[in-house]
Formats: C-alpha cells, sequence, structure tokens
C-alpha cells in the first residue's frame, strides 16, 4: 500500500515542479512580461505626462518668476494673494463657496430623494430636478444671467419679487409727474408730494393740474377730465393731466381732450399738519372727501402717489451677487446629489428600518438614527464632490458676475491674473497652484474612499 502511495505521489511532485519552471528556463509567471506591459503603457503615459505632469511643473516653476518671466522674484506672487484687495476677495468668496454650496446642495439633494420615495411621479420628478446637468455650465450662467436682470419686464427673479411687492404693498401709478412750475400753477411740488397753494372749506370744488406724466403711465383709453359738482360737508375735486396733444387748451383749466388721473390718493390736512379725510380718484380723475369738519385745509397728493415704481432686488449688486451664483450652483447639481444619494437609499436594507419602527422609534428618529448613518458614505463622496466642483467653479461666476470683482474666485482671478487683462502669468500661475494644493486633498479623500468601498 506503501508503495502503490509513493508511486502516485512522484508523478504530482515532478508535475508541480514542471509546472513552476517554463521550457525556456523562465520563472513561469503568468501574464505578459513587464517589458512588454510596459510598452503598451508607454503612449498614455507620455500622453499623460504631456497633458498633465509637465503643465503642473511648469506653472509651480513659472510661478516664481515676474510678468516677463525672465526675473525671478520667490514668492512674491503668493504673498501678493493674501495682501492685494481683489484677490483677498477672490479668497474670501470660495472661502464661502467652499462652506455653503456643497452643504446647501448636498441637503437638498436628501430632501429631494426621501421626498421623491414617497410620491407617485418621482421618476418624472427626478427628471425634471437632474434635468440641468443636460445643460452646459456656459448655458446655465447665460440664463440666470438673464434670470437675474434688474428690469422686471426682462428678469424673472424681479418680475416676481415687483409682483408680489406690488400686490401687499401697491406701486405708484404715475412716477415723475407734478405740479407745473410758476407761480400761476394752483398747486406747488412739496417734498415729493404736490399740495394746493390756496387752502379750501367744506362744499368748495378744487382743480389740481399735474404735468410730468408719461404716456405709458396712462390707461390705454383714458377717460375725459371732468369736474364734480360741489359736494355739501365735503371738499370735491379734479386731478387731471393737464396737457393736450399737439399744443392749445386752457391752462390749468380741463379740456374735453385732457385725461383724468385714476386712483390717485388726495388728503386734506389741517392745523398742524393733521390729516382730516382721504379720498380716491375716480377714472376721470374726480374725487370726493366726505364729512369734512369745518374750517380751512390743504389738499395734498402724498408723495407715494408720484415715487418711482419698486424694481425690484439688485441680484447683482455687491451684496448678493456671491448668493444669487451659489443659486444657480444649486439648481444645476441638486440632481446629481439626489440620484447619488437616491441609490443610496435603495440599496438600504427595509429590514432595518422595519426593526427600528417595530421598537417603536417614529419617523424621524428612524431617519436621523438609522436612514442618515447607513448613507454617511454616500454623504461624504456627494458633499466631497461639490466640494472639488466648487473650488474650481468658473463658468457660472464668469458668466452670471460679468467681470465683477465683487464675485471673483480663485479660478476666475487665475483667468484675470493671465490672460483677462492682467498679463501676468506668474501671478496666475501661483493662484492656479494655490487651487492645486486645495482640491488635491479631496481628490485624494475621494480615491481612498473608492478603494475602501471597492475592497
Amino acid at each position: 500500500m506503501t508503495a502503490i502511495t509513493e508511486e502516485m505521489a512522484s508523478p504530482q511532485d515532478g508535475g508541480e515542479a514542471g509546472d513552476d519552471a517554463s521550457p525556456d528556463g523562465g520563472s513561469g509567471r503568468l501574464g505578459p512580461p513587464s517589458w512588454l506591459a510596459l510598452g503598451f503603457l508607454l503612449p498614455a503615459l507620455l500622453l499623460l505626462g504631456a497633458l498633465v505632469v509637465y503643465p503642473i511643473v511648469y506653472t509651480a516653476i513659472r510661478s516664481f518668476f515676474d510678468a516677463s518671466g525672465k526675473k525671478m522674484v520667490g514668492l512674491d506672487n503668493y504673498t501678493a494673494i493674501f495682501t492685494d484687495h481683489d484677490s483677498l476677495t477672490a479668497v474670501r468668496n470660495t472661502a464661502i463657496w467652499v462652506v455653503v454650496a456643497p452643504t446647501v446642495v448636498t441637503i437638498l439633494g436628501l430632501l429631494f430623494a426621501v421626498l421623491t420615495e414617497r410620491i407617485r411621479w418621482s421618476t418624472a420628478f427626478k427628471m425634471v430636478v437632474f434635468m440641468p446637468m443636460a445643460v452646459s455650465f456656459l448655458a446655465s450662467g447665460v440664463i440666470f444671467r438673464l434670470v437675474y436682470e434688474q428690469d422686471p419686464s426682462m428678469g424673472v427673479a424681479n418680475a416676481v419679487v415687483t409682483s408680489v411687492h406690488d400686490t401687499f404693498a401697491g406701486g405708484s401709478r404715475y412716477p415723475g409727474a407734478s405740479a407745473r412750475e410758476g407761480d400761476k400753477s394752483p398747486d406747488v411740488a412739496q417734498a415729493g408730494a404736490v399740495v394746493t397753494r390756496a387752502q379750501v372749506q367744506p362744499g368748495a370744488t378744487t382743480l389740481i393740474p399735474l404735468v410730468g406724466v408719461k404716456p405709458e403711465n396712462l390707461p390705454k383709453s383714458p377717460t375725459p377730465a371732468k369736474a364734480p359738482s360741489a359736494a355739501p360737508g365735503g371738499i370735491s375735486g379734479l386731478v387731471w393731466f393737464d396737457f393736450t396733444k399737439g399744443g392749445g387748451g386752457t391752462l390749468n383749466s380741463p379740456d374735453a381732450s385732457e385725461a383724468g388721473l385714476s386712483g390717485m390718493k388726495v388728503q386734506a390736512v389741517g392745523a398742524g399738519g393733521k390729516v382730516v379725510g382721504s379720498a380716491t380718484t375716480e377714472k376721470d380723475g374726480s374725487f370726493v372727501i366726505k364729512k369734512v369738519p369745518a374750517g380751512s385745509y390743504t389738499l395734498k397728493l402724498p408723495k407715494d402717489n408720484f415715487a418711482a415704481s419698486y424694481g425690484g432686488v439688485n441680484w447683482l449688486g455687491s451684496a448678493l451677487i456671491t448668493p444669487a451664483i451659489i443659486a444657480s450652483y444649486m439648481w444645476v447639481w441638486a440632481g446629481f446629489a439626489m440620484v447619488l444619494i437616491a441609490a443610496g437609499l435603495a440599496a438600504i436594507p427595509r429590514d432595518a428600518l422595519e426593526a427600528a419602527r417595530v421598537d417603536g422609534a417614529t419617523e424621524w428618529q428612524v431617519f436621523r438614527r438609522v436612514t442618515i448613518p447607513l448613507l454617511a458614505p454616500v454623504l461624504t463622496v456627494v458633499f466631497v464632490t461639490l466640494l472639488i466642483y466648487a473650488l474650481k467653479v468658473f463658468d457660472l461666476v464668469f458668466i452670471i458676475g460679468g467681470g465683477d470683482p465683487n464675485a471673483s474666485v480663485l479660478a476666475v482671478r487665475m483667468w484675470t491674473d493671465s490672460f483677462g487683462g492682467g498679463n501676468d502669468q506668474g501671478a496666475g500661475s501661483a493662484v492656479a497652484i494655490l487651487l492645486f494644493l486645495l482640491v488635491v486633498p479631496a481628490m485624494l479623500f475621494n480615491l481612498r474612499r473608492f478603494r475602501q468601498e471597492s475592497r
């Protein structure tokens, strides 16, 4: 039995020895030799070196020279980043972007992902939210540049704001209108308002002519001005546009072709500036202030009748331009965050959620103590990815900001110093290296996370 076992073992041992040694005396390692693999990788390595490694090295070297590239200035270009006012503004704005943009977009993506699990048309909702990702950043910048236009007739944002404002606060009907200058006019401009020169008493009728009314503020079919009859115990009058097309007409007296000004607020002001009554003009410009106590009064058209209409918010002003551009970034990237987080939610074991509910946890407790911890890896990847893009954002800031230094970030500052008028490639290279050093840790963190998940 022993002999048979030894005889069977010998061929096996010999076979193993034969497998370890190749016929030509080589090592017998599976796969192509190292030099052949290197030969196939060499074109890709050369291309990578030419397009990535060489520019990085050259930019690092160039950052130590002046604008001409002939004189070495050491770290002067780097110190200038933290001493120059515009560069400091870019650093500050970049810090705001890094803190605000990824955080808000990640939270929005989480909310959208959770909500889409509870609505019937979740697919359609996801498609609408993700759609901006299909639009280039250049096009997104152009879209939001139009959205933030100051003129409400062009900018969507201010069209909405002015509509809401005028709904609750009301708007000026005749901005720019005023009393006619000269001593012959029965009324006079006073601190933005219009008041009558002579005082009136109850039972009297007063004429208040105005000029400077813009044609676009008049009704399409204006009603001819018509003075009302005297009102016992009250003060009646007429407010009208004292202007006749083609000339002519009687000064300070309503003509048949002159339009009454409707919607004007008229006040009766007594001694000490006390308002004892008010009225609003009708379509023909007439008004009646009823039940006015005996006495003498000045009629006043408050300045609210003539103030310039509310023009909306200056979205691209120095105070709001950075938050406005961050809002456009949120519009673009919210769909990306939602899709990744929704995929993470779908991978969460439902048993863990159900077990928490069975133990008596509320939906908020399940979300906070079970869902969020299980989603932590996905949320981290989404946040870090958005952080990288926030650090190097250029298109949206350049298009929407229009070169405004108040909106500048490091990427825009790099372009401005190098090509956008600065013509100082040394300073631009220093900003580029600083931006590179800020992005590298986030990239390494993401790569490390991917490797850990792939194990």
